[in-house]
């Protein structure tokens, strides 16, 4: 899938309010997203600040898109636990997993290996992209994050939601 793809689906999904903090893994996203007119993209410096600015955002009425590498999704493990997974908070989390299949830098192997392991220990449902029918599968997991009013994560690649080359 595509970034261009991916942000057509999430906007047809209502998300409109976009934060983050770059990362290389989703650099064709951010760029998308930023020039995309049909969304508020919000820069931010840390992941937790991100988690508010969504969490703000939900409260004005909006839904929310955090992007995020994952080493990323280490530090804010508290705001998360803090604000939306304690007060029920949808948001759907894109995170750039680096060192997934020890495929990385010495440092990013750490979080490559535990990332699934954190996101199940704080109870948010994730999906990785790159398999078959993954638009169905985005589709049911952001359904499922407004049903339960919980944010939800999807897990990239290196390679994955990049745009064709001309």
């Amino acid at each position: 899938m595509t970034s261009r793809k991916f942000c057509k689906l999430i906007h047809e999904e209502r998300i409109t309010f976009c934060t983050g903090v770059p990362d290389s893994t989703l650099a064709d996203l951010f760029r998308e997203i930023e020039k995309d007119k049909r969304f508020d993209y919000v820069p931010s410096v840390r992941e937790d600040l991100a988690i508010g600015l969504a969490t703000g955002a939900f409260f004005a009425n909006r839904r929310s898109l955090v992007l995020m590498q994952n080493s990323g999704l280490g530090y804010c493990l508290n705001a998360l636990a803090s604000l939306p997974l304690l007060y029920h908070v949808p948001m759907l989390l894109v995170i750039g997993w680096r060192g997934y299949g020890n495929h990385d830098s010495p440092e990013h192997t750490i979080f490559g290996k535990s990332t699934t392991a954190l996101l199940k220990a704080v109870g948010i449902p994730y999906l990785v992209l790159g398999s078959k029918k993954e638009e169905e599968k985005i589709n049911l997991l952001i359904k499922q994050m407004h049903a339960n009013h919980m944010p939800v994560a999807l897990l990239v690649r290196d390679g994955i939601l990049k745009n064709e080359t001309k």
